[in-house]
């Protein structure tokens, strides 16, 4: 809502609407005071009188008494209304667009480097943008789908993701982070493909039902490729083993009061053992990540290399 708001304020203040107000506004003040002069009264009830007037309420509790208070009143009329009346239909034209174009999803998108660029569509979408929006990231979709059920803060780019040209039109290569899914594993695996093409250096996740699909996605040199169907069956095969496990696991991605990140290593803990790693840092290090691989560091005790990264729990206020 504060996104969209902020664009309908940049658009209206480029239009003559500031203007139109600001002109109202001067008329209904030179009003004010004429009224209060011709009719003797106090400048608040002449103030009073102009807003009545000017918003086409007319209580009649103030009206002119002589032929002078019926001048001002004609004028007051003649150019408060109608300037007044322009600068809403213009702001209500603005609203109006806006919500068409998001409809439509017509609004060119540039790409500010921070956003997280969804590609293609999947129910799990909304839910995902709707997470991500309440962290503090911007969320661009590119979709073809019924994509009503998004957050409105969400930008959304009507174009199909499994075409270059739908691809391109999300500006995956300015993005911070792509996530690739789609209602088949074969969209995703084309819609991958054309991102790996477009944008090879931005960090991107693909979802995927198919183990094979998956590993494809991972020769092909996709970072991360998660299969939908292997991590409910690993997450199951693991609560049979500790009944509490699948809670532990929920807790991890869903609890407010901490969050996962990924950070870069520190140069100072370069060449150190994981262990070492853990017992010194801050926050809980699940993992390390070398050459795109998870570590867990529990069988083994990886160094931490440059260019190596860790997976932190961290309460949700640290920075």
């Amino acid at each position: 809502m504060v996104t969209l708001l902020s664009v309908l304020v940049s658009r209206v203040s480029r239009s003559q609407a500031v203007r139109l107000v600001l002109i109202g506004s001067a008329c209904l003040l030179a009003g004010a005071g004429a009224f209060s002069a011709t009719q003797h009264v106090s400048y608040g009830t002449g103030l009073y009188w102009a807003i009545t007037t000017a918003t086409t309420v007319g209580y009649g509790d103030v009206t002119p008494k002589n032929a002078a208070g019926r001048a001002v009143a004609a004028a007051v009329m003649l150019t408060t209304i109608p300037l007044f009346a322009s600068a809403f239909a213009m702001f209500a034209g603005a609203v109006a667009a806006t919500h068409l174009r998001r409809l439509l999803g017509v609004a060119h998108h540039e790409g500010t480097g921070r956003e997280v660029v969804i590609l293609g569509f999947h129910p799990t979408v909304p839910r995902i943008a709707r997470e991500l929006l309440e962290a503090g990231r911007e969320v661009v979709v590119v979709a073809s789908a019924d994509s009503s059920s998004l957050p409105e803060a969400v930008h959304l780019v009507h174009a199909d993701p499994t075409t270059e040209d739908g691809v391109r039109r999300g500006r995956p290569e300015r993005a911070a982070q792509l996530l690739v899914t789609g209602s088949s594993d074969a969209d995703v695996l084309v819609t991958a493909v054309l991102v790996h093409q477009l944008a090879p250096e931005v960090p991107s996740v693909a979802v995927a039902h198919s183990g094979s699909v998956v590993a494809a996605l991972r020769e092909l040199g996709i970072a991360t490729a998660v299969s939908g169907e292997d991590l409910l069956a690993h997450t199951l095969a693991k609560s049979l083993e500790a009944p509490h496990a699948g809670e532990l696991l929920l807790r991890l991605v869903t609890s407010d009061g901490y969050r996962l990140k990924e950070v870069s290593v520190e140069a100072a803990l370069e060449g150190r053992p994981l262990s070492s790693v853990r017992a010194e840092r801050d926050g809980l290090v699940l993992g390390l990540v070398h050459d795109g691989q998870v570590t867990v560091g529990v069988s083994q005790d990886p160094t931490v290399g440059q260019g190596d990264r860790l997976l932190v729990l961290e309460p949700q206020h640290s920075r």
